[in-house]
């Protein structure tokens, strides 16, 4: 009977990236016990942490990418996105960060996707997007992808993705915007909630027969969505979202 040589690894993950370990290894070192030729990023798979929400690795404190061979012994540690910082002197994982930033959303997240529409970001969504679509168009596309299936999140092909942590549509948003230090890049009301294409400001006349003669006579611009012809124009519901949007600048 052959032999099997064992060798072993210790492993640190940090911060949010503990929310796909079991208790017994969040915020803590320990040990990961292997045997045969292995790739780091076999292994962080095996443990259960997705690729795409890796930023930095370092082992035995040399940043290193996932293709990394263990040869046992090593101590290494895992770090997080670091979309807000710029870690591109030290990190050998990532060619650059990603800021032309661009989402896809899984099944579970509808109504975050209206919200980072009206805040202007170019998102991707529909109820029936199968996984491979997604990680497909997250890769042809060059899209984050967010979701609240953690199992979506440990393909190797995903490389920006995104465990959404909250519940509720609003401090979903909020979350996102936070994580991807997203402030600077906010456009609200440029993008159609309902189909995501860009609206455009229109003359007053072309719209006369579209919207209620009320609207018509109280309120002076108005949008259209050249893709879905759905109109908009800054009403009470327009307001009310600008103050939300305020309250994410502070």
């Amino acid at each position: 009977m052959k032999n099997i040589h064992y060798k072993s690894a210790q492993f640190r993950f940090y911060a949010e990236l503990n929310d796909f370990l079991p208790l017994a290894k969040k915020q803590r070192s320990f040990d990961y016990i292997y045997a045969g030729p292995l790739k780091l990023q076999e292994a962080i798979l095996s443990i259960g942490v997705p690729l795409s929400e890796i930023d930095l690795i370092l082992v035995n404190s040399k940043s290193v990418n996932l293709d990394y061979s263990l040869k046992g012994g090593e101590n290494i540690s895992v770090y997080p996105v670091f979309e807000s910082l710029d870690i591109s002197s030290m990190t050998a994982l990532r060619p650059q960060p990603l800021r032309d930033t661009r989402f896809i959303l899984d099944a579970h997240l509808g109504k975050l996707a209206r919200y980072l529409r009206m805040v202007g970001f170019d998102t991707l969504y529909k109820n029936d997007f199968e996984d491979a679509v997604i990680v497909q168009r997250s890769q042809a596309e060059n899209r984050i992808i967010l979701t609240r299936d953690k199992a979506l999140l440990r393909s190797p092909k995903i490389r920006h993705g995104y465990y959404v942590r909250s519940i509720h549509p609003k401090p979903q948003l909020i979350e996102v915007i936070r994580k991807f230090d997203l402030i600077s890049q906010l456009r609200p009301f440029s993008r159609c909630i309902a189909c995501n294409h860009p609206i455009e400001k229109v003359s007053k006349t072309l719209i006369f027969e579209r919207v209620p003669h009320d609207t018509f006579q109280q309120f002076h611009d108005f949008f259209v969505c050249k893709q879905c012809d759905k109109v908009y124009w800054e009403g009470s519901h327009y307001e009310r979202m600008q103050q939300f949007i305020r309250s994410l600048k502070i």
